[in-house]
């Protein structure tokens, strides 16, 4: 990781005093890393010690930087890991600006990786834009809008973690069979991280997301609790305790004290357990995924990966 992390640095680096200051900004920032970490745990199942490795551990996570600028954008996010929003300081255009470098940094890096790489990076940036696209967009009047939403977070979550791990299996040279066992565990592990994330921007106090409980909420954006508790409420046999959590959400959340109310309605309502309960599905089907790997500790951090995922919500 320390030569991830200084692979990161340099690629941000500018001769640009503006744009060298905004790319650092999220680098600088930290985070958890899991895409990388991802990506040098499942080369371990092959000769981890190829420079390819470290390459792509950097891609992945410049990828994810990127989309965390634009994302912030979109979203109104005041915050962005304990720090101010890239465009909270320098302004919409400049953030999305920065999103683009990082992008077109990402996209240097793994050309020279070769081109299956450059074509699966590719095919995870379409899927990252159309995840990004379609959650904006909404559902259309046929679909149902759970589905929806899980097709959503496979697209804009899942595809850049199930990479993540692909590329550190391909260039650490394992079979193609591993590469694919680690791509399908990536996939289920990405929607439930994602659904993890849900229920800690409900029952968290902040300080794990180092942002306001329900700021999904307020900016509107799509929250499996959120939908549940709609359709629930829509349903024939909903109650008044349905009903009344729903008039709570569908409010004016931008006074703190009624976003806190909303908040605390879903809280109480069984939709919260129920996201957990699925997060946790998902980390189930990703641990039977890696049934094919060999027993021995790699196999072990996986699965122990895939359960810290979800213990974040518990």
């Amino acid at each position: 990781m320390s030569l991830v992390e200084e692979l990161l640095r340099d690629s941000v680096t500018s001769t640009d005093p503006i744009a060298d200051l905004a790319s650092r900004h999220l680098v600088n920032a930290g985070g958890k890393r899991l895409r990388p970490l991802l990506t040098l745990l499942t080369a371990e199942l092959g000769h981890a010690d190829r420079r390819e490795v470290v390459d792509a551990a950097a891609v992945v996570e410049l990828t994810h930087l990127a989309t965390l600028y634009h994302d912030d954008v979109m979203d109104s996010a005041p915050v962005r890991r304990g720090a101010p929003s890239a465009h909270e300081v320098w302004g919409n255009s400049v953030a999305i600006l920065t999103g683009d470098l990082l992008f077109a940094r990402a996209s240097s890096l793994v050309s020279g990786l070769g081109p299956e790489a450059v074509r699966i990076q590719a095919a995870t940036f379409e899927r990252l834009c159309l995840g990004q696209l379609h959650e904006t967009v909404g559902p259309r009047g046929d679909e149902d809008p759970v589905e929806h939403y899980l097709q959503v977070l496979a697209d804009k979550t899942a595809s850049l973690i199930a990479t993540s791990a692909r590329f550190g299996a391909m260039f650490a040279g394992c079979s193609a069979e591993v590469v694919r066992t680690v791509t399908r565990f990536g996939e289920c592990v990405g929607v439930a991280f994602q659904l993890a994330d849900d229920v800690i921007d409900l029952t968290s106090d902040g300080t794990v997301t180092g942002k306001t409980p329900g700021t999904d909420l307020r900016e509107g954006v799509p929250t499996l609790p959120a939908l549940l508790l709609r359709a629930r409420a829509g349903a024939a046999d909903a109650t008044d305790a349905d009903r009344a959590a729903l008039a709570l959400l569908d409010g004016d959340l931008s006074d703190d004290a009624a976003l806190a109310e909303a908040v605390a309605a879903l809280r109480e309502h069984d939709v919260v357990a129920r996201t957990r309960a699925k997060a946790v599905e998902l980390a189930h089907q990703a641990v039977a995924e890696l049934a094919p790997l060999p027993a021995g500790p790699v196999k072990d951090a996986l699965v122990a990966f895939a359960e810290a995922l979800v213990d974040r919500a518990s």
